[in-house]
């Protein structure tokens, strides 16, 4: 079954108490994510850790997303969705503090993986219900509003260690208590929201790598775009020997390019279709990637990477328009726990293998990576336009 054929007219109202707090409960998540990657990542750096390491490292997250995505859609039948939200918004946070108090890079491998499958279900209830209360003539641009949002969510993370520093326990303190308020906020929101319909194709996260993969794809794409950046942006930066806080403020720039831009993007695929809107993105990012070492040390640098920002977030804004596109109940479920999978995914093999690259290349093995990653989600989308 499809999106499409189960909005009436009647339907196309937007329920904004219940879309404001969806937006807000990820958001606040986001400000959590987004503070926690470059936070460790400075950590790791100051203890003189690899690169590669420090890679792997933040990969344990996306790790415990992948795990934990295919049980999604069955815990959220058994315990209901809201049930699920609360009780990972209490765990999560419990395991950032576990980090905060051993500050080890082995405990932290096995505690970032509980972090990023204690987090996933929250995220995935969260979105799935955004998704199903939003009217089909409405999508793109309450799905950029929404990633426009969540990205200044993201954005406030890295520049709070500009304001509380990267040492002790004030940032982590910051990330705990964004993920406490989560679960106030599900509290607060989930009777406004109408029961998920049980019927639905493709039920499961295996039925979507088959019915959508090129899909899945521009998820990982953009997953290993951001996470990698974000982890490893310090990395590059001390390459040039720049300070963290010039570093803490280009990735600022860098999410807040994707704050920005969205509700454009979400408007070009209201006009032109989400599929041609993915390709542009696609190619903006591919073109960011040849120009970072041309422009770091000098001012184009913060323009280059508040554009690289939006458009290489944008594939995954665009991604989320085309599922609601395409799903409805079960499925739609399914397909955002996939989107989580492959999210984990994008992050657990992009981090570590930029990592890997940089260490036996240079600092440049990091756009270089990414460049081929964007390369490949281009020719692919050609492909497919070619073939219909």
């Amino acid at each position: 079954m499809t999106a499409e054929s189960t909005i009436s007219p009647q339907d196309d109202r937007l329920p904004w108490a219940a879309m404001a707090g969806i937006i807000a409960t990820i958001t606040a998540f986001a400000v959590a994510q987004g503070l926690t990657y470059p936070l460790l990542s400075f950590i790791l750096e100051r203890k003189g850790t690899t690169s590669g390491l420090i890679g792997l490292s933040a990969a344990m997250t996306p790790l415990g997303f992948i795990v934990s995505a295919p049980f999604i859609p069955a815990l959220v039948r058994r315990a209901g969705p809201a049930r699920l939200a609360v009780l990972c918004s209490i765990l999560a946070p419990l395991t950032l503090a576990a980090i905060a108090w051993t500050q080890d890079i082995w405990a932290w491998m096995p505690l970032r993986f509980l972090l990023g499958f204690f987090a996933n279900p929250l995220y995935v209830v969260s979105e799935t219900w955004l998704i199903s209360i939003t009217p089909a003539s409405r999508r793109g641009r309450i799905m950029g509003l929404y990633s426009s949002v969540v990205s200044a969510g993201f954005a406030i993370g890295p520049l709070s260690l500009g304001l509380v520093g990267s040492e002790g326990w004030p940032p982590f303190v910051i990330g705990i208590a964004a993920l406490l308020f989560c679960g106030m906020i599900v509290l607060a929101v989930a009777p406004r929201i109408p029961d998920m319909p049980h019927e639905g194709e493709a039920a499961s996260v295996g039925g979507l790598f088959a019915l959508a993969p090129l899909l899945l794809f521009a998820v990982f794409t953009a997953a290993a775009f951001e996470q990698t950046l974000v982890s490893l942006f310090a990395v590059y930066g001390a390459a040039f020997g720049s300070a963290e806080q010039r570093v803490a403020s280009l990735i600022t720039c860098f999410v807040a390019g994707n704050a920005v831009l969205q509700i454009v993007l979400g408007r070009a695929a209201e006009r032109f279709g989400s599929a041609p809107t993915m390709l542009f993105c696609s190619l903006a990012s591919l073109l960011g990637c040849l120009a970072l070492p041309l422009t770091f040390d000098s001012w184009l640098i913060w323009p280059l990477v508040f554009v690289w920002g939006g458009v290489s977030f944008g594939i995954y804004t665009l991604a989320l328009i085309q599922l609601g596109e395409r799903f409805t109940g079960q499925a739609l479920i399914a397909g955002n726990a996939a989107f989580a999978l492959a999210w984990g995914i994008g992050g657990i093999v992009g981090s570590p293998s930029a990592g890997l690259a940089m260490q036996l290349t240079g600092h440049q093995g990091l756009p270089a990576s990414l460049g081929l990653l964007s390369g490949l989600l281009v020719g692919f989308l050609l492909a497919q336009r070619w073939r219909a």
